[in-house]
C-alpha cells in the first residue's frame, strides 16, 4: 500500500464546515468551520526554524460548498511573509467522508521530512501516516503506514524519535500510545486509559498532550460509562522514560492502564460536582511544569440549557496545583490554546460571542497573565464585528512570532464559506486567501 504521491495544489485556502445535523433549537453540539478542529488533534503546525517556515495541516474542502474533506498541508514564509498555495495529502472525496474528525496533524522529525498523521474514525476508516518525499517540502508525500487511529497526537524528539498518544474506538473510547525511532517500525500499542465505576460497563476518554525535555505528557478526562456527553474530571500522567513508566506530577508511580475513577492521576474531580470538563491545551512554564486549559459546563446541551461555561487554567506550581477562573463562554465547544513565554502567558480563545451567538466558536480574545497564572487581564479582541463565528484557535509547536496562532471560521447556524486566519504575537489578524493565482501570496490584512 506504500507509494509516493504528487501532492495537488489547490487555488487557495478554505476550510470544510460540518454539521452533526441534530435540529437543536440553539444549534448542534458543534458545527460550522471546523478545518482546525479537534483540540485533541496535535499538533496542528510546526514551525520549521532551519527553514523558517511555519507548516500546518487543515481540514480543507475544494470549493466552497462541496462536502467532502480534503486533508491539506500549508505553509508560511517568515522570512518573505508570504503563503504557499495548500497541497492536497489525501483526498477523501472518493469516500464521501465530510467529516473534520479526520483532519490531520503534523510533525517533523531531525531530517527535516514532514510527517502528517491522517486521523481514522471509529472502526470504519482507518488513520493514515505520510512522510514528505523531500525535506522541509509539501509537493509530494509517501504513503507509510495505516492503522485505527483516531485523534493522533505526535510528539518527536531528535534522540528517541516519535510518541504517539492516540484513541481507538474498540467499542468505546480508549487512550493508546506506541513510539518508534523512524516512523515505519513502531511498538506495540500499550493502553493508557479506561476508567469504570461501580457498575459501569463502559469507558470512555479524550486527552490533549505535550513533550517537555523528552518528557511526555498528557491530560485527560472521563466519559461517565462511556457516554462522550458526560466528559469530566482532569487526569495528569507523565512519563521520563518514553513511555516505560508513568507518574504523577509530584512523582507518584501510576499504573497503566488507568482504571480507577479515583486514581493518584485525578488532579480535578468535576463528576462530585456533577460538571462536565472539556479539556483545551497543555503546556508548560519555564521550569517544565504543566499549565492546563480547559472550560467546565452544566452538561452537554448548547444554548442557555448549558449553564455558565467557565474558563480555566490548571497549573502546577512545583508544589500545588493552582487553579484560575478568568472568564465565560457562550458553547462548550468554544476552543484556544495557552502560550507560556517566559514571565508573560498568553490564551486566544473566543470568549466573546459572535455573530451567531449560542453556535461554536465567536469573537477571538486575547488574555493575558503575568504571575504564572493567578489572575487573568482581558488585553485586546482580535477579532469583531465578524460576519460568521472563529473558533478552534491552534498554538504551533515553537511558535514563531509572525505566525503565533492561526483557526478558521464558519456560521455554525447554516451551511457558510470558511475562511482560515492567523495572527503574529502582536495580535494583528491575517487572512489567508481562498483564491490564489500565484505559487506565493501575501496574506490579507483582517
Amino acid at each position: 500500500m506504500a507509494g509516493d504521491f504528487i501532492s495537488p495544489s489547490v487555488d487557495g485556502y478554505r476550510g470544510i464546515w460540518f454539521s452533526m445535523h441534530q435540529g437543536n433549537e440553539y444549534g448542534d453540539k458543534y458545527s460550522g468551520g471546523l478545518g482546525t478542529y479537534t483540540m485533541k488533534h496535535i499538533p496542528m503546525a510546526v514551525y520549521a526554524p532551519e527553514v523558517k517556515q511555519t507548516f500546518f495541516v487543515y481540514g480543507g474542502t475544494p470549493e466552497d460548498g462541496k462536502p467532502y474533506l480534503q486533508c491539506m498541508i500549508g505553509c508560511y514564509d517568515h522570512r518573505t511573509g508570504m503563503l504557499r498555495k495548500p497541497r492536497v495529502v489525501y483526498d477523501k472525496g472518493e469516500f464521501g467522508v465530510d467529516d473534520p474528525h479526520d483532519n490531520p496533524t503534523v510533525q517533523l522529525d531531525r531530517d527535516g521530512h514532514i510527517w502528517v498523521f491522517v486521523a481514522g474514525r471509529n472502526t470504519r476508516r482507518e488513520g493514515l501516516r505520510f512522510r514528505s518525499v523531500r525535506p522541509y517540502d509539501i509537493t509530494a508525500f509517501e504513503l507509510v503506514s495505516s492503522e485505527m487511529m483516531a485523534y493522533p497526537q505526535v510528539l518527536y524528539d531528535p534522540q528517541k524519535g516519535f510518541f504517539l498518544f492516540f484513541t481507538r474506538y474498540d467499542g468505546i473510547r480508549q487512550l493508546y500510545y506506541r513510539t518508534s525511532p523512524d516512523g515505519r517500525q513502531w511498538s506495540d500499542r500499550r493502553r493508557l486509559a479506561s476508567i469504570k465505576e461501580g457498575k459501569e460497563k463502559k469507558s470512555g476518554h479524550y486527552q490533549v498532550s505535550n513533550i517537555h525535555e523528552g518528557k511526555v505528557c498528557t491530560a485527560f478526562n472521563r466519559h461517565i460509562n462511556g457516554n462522550m456527553d458526560t466528559r469530566t474530571n482532569i487526569y495528569y500522567v507523565e512519563s521520563d522514560d518514553w513511555g516505560a513508566t508513568w507518574h504523577t506530577v509530584d512523582g507518584r508511580k501510576v499504573d497503566i492502564p488507568v482504571t480507577r475513577r479515583d486514581d493518584a492521576s485525578l488532579v480535578r474531580d468535576y463528576q462530585s460536582q456533577g460538571r462536565n470538563c472539556y479539556i483545551k491545551d497543555l503546556n508548560f512554564d519555564s521550569k517544565g511544569n504543566p499549565v492546563i486549559l480547559y472550560l467546565t459546563a452544566d452538561n452537554k446541551n448548547p444554548g442557555p440549557e448549558g449553564g455558565v461555561r467557565c474558563w480555566h487554567t490548571l497549573h502546577w506550581t512545583g508544589s500545588e496545583w493552582v487553579e484560575s477562573q478568568f472568564t465565560t463562554s457562550t458553547h462548550n465547544y468554544d476552543s484556544g490554546s495557552v502560550w507560556t513565554d517566559g514571565r508573560k502567558w498568553t490564551v486566544l480563545i473566543p470568549s466573546d460571542s459572535g455573530p451567531q451567538h449560542w453556535g461554536t466558536g465567536g469573537e477571538i480574545v486575547r488574555w493575558t497573565s503575568r504571575n504564572q497564572g493567578r489572575s487573568w487581564k482581558r488585553d485586546k479582541a482580535l477579532t469583531s464585528g465578524s460576519e460568521r463565528n472563529h473558533g478552534y484557535v491552534r498554538r504551533p509547536q515553537n511558535a514563531a512570532p509572525g505566525f503565533y496562532a492561526f483557526w478558521a471560521d464558519g456560521n455554525p447556524d447554516t451551511p457558510s464559506q470558511s475562511r482560515l486566519y492567523f495572527c503574529d504575537r502582536r495580535g494583528r489578524v491575517f487572512r489567508m486567501p481562498a483564491t490564489m493565482t500565484e505559487e506565493w501570496e501575501k496574506p490579507l490584512c483582517y
